[in-house]
């Protein structure tokens, strides 16, 4: 890793907080413009402050090394460790992820198996309330992303939904909205792809675990890249893991595999892009792992067909 050794800046190089030298963030300070970690940092009317700034013994900000004027407000606007918008409500996004996951499963229990039929993954097949074969393989690509928010269960929508808010929280707070919905749509998508590919054409699969997976991933690769200690998160996801392969317990491991492989090369990319070409690196990145889905999609079609 980078580290700040001298007392010429290089821009090229990732800041760390001014009270610990060992955590690298990409936020600063809007009232003297030193970077903090999310420990330090402080909300603010606008952006967030460091601790001594609150409390009125930080410095006036400047203009450059050598003092001069203050620099204008928008181009210190604080950014996340991986160059998203710091946001008033850094977790709005997943709010309305676990609002929509709600209302699918509302819908579900309203209108019935027939729905849960018609938007769940499954590769070909005939099912008992649809006519004809249904499944991704007759052109139903939809069913990729559809899968992503329906749930067999309030058991298995209440554990998605809490993990969802458990991790995908913090995550979005750190990564930015635009990054974080990426993150989380290629992830399920990923997911979906591989069960596609491996599973039975005939066997149904539901849920946001794939994503959820995807957020695991990222939130390992972040807290590696701050230096935080990776034993809870690990021990977590063994546990997740350990159920997804328990026999007994009827859970798509594909989604799961899929989802956390790519979370960790999205997350990757999102923490550890250059500064010089971060949104490119990025969602490129992205973009190759929809490409993969692609053509994983492209090959089993061929298969069953």
């Amino acid at each position: 890793m980078d580290h700040v050794a001298s007392s010429a800046p290089d821009a090229r190089s990732v800041p760390v907080c001014y009270r610990h030298p060992d955590r690298e963030t990409g936020v600063r300070c809007t009232r003297c413009e030193r970077p903090v970690c999310p420990e330090c940092m402080v909300s603010a009317s606008v952006g967030f402050q460091c601790p001594e700034c609150v409390h009125g013994g930080g410095p006036a900000p400047s203009g450059g090394e050598g003092g001069g004027t203050a620099r204008p407000m928008a181009a210190a606007r604080p950014r996340t460790i991986a160059g998203g918008t710091m946001t008033a409500d850094p977790r709005l996004l997943t709010k309305v992820l676990i609002g929509i996951n709600l209302a699918v499963f509302l819908v579900q229990l309203a209108v019935g198996e027939s729905f849960t039929q018609r938007f769940e993954l499954i590769g070909r097949a005939y099912t008992p309330l649809l006519p004809g074969i249904q499944g991704i393989a007759e052109g139903q690509y939809f069913r990729l992303l559809t899968a992503m928010f329906l749930h067999g269960g309030y058991a298995h929508i209440l554990f998605n939904m809490l993990s969802l808010w458990w991790i995908g929280g913090p995550l979005e707070a750190a990564l930015g909205r635009a990054r974080y919905l990426a993150l989380y749509v290629v992830s399920g998508l990923a997911g979906s792809a591989l069960t596609y590919l491996i599973a039975a054409p005939n066997q149904p699969s539901l849920g946001a675990s794939g994503a959820i997976f995807g957020l695991f991933g990222a939130t390992g690769v972040l807290m590696r890249r701050l230096n935080y200690d990776l034993r809870p998160l690990v021990a977590l996801l063994v546990v997740n893991l350990i159920i997804t392969f328990t026999p007994g317990f009827n859970i798509a491991w594909e989604a799961h595999v899929g989802g956390l492989v790519a979370g960790v090369a999205a997350g990757y990319a999102m923490v550890h892009a250059p500064r010089r070409n971060r949104a490119l690196v990025q969602y490129g990145t992205c973009a190759l792992v929809l490409v993969v889905v692609a053509v994983l999609t492209l090959v089993r079609t061929g298969q069953l067909t």
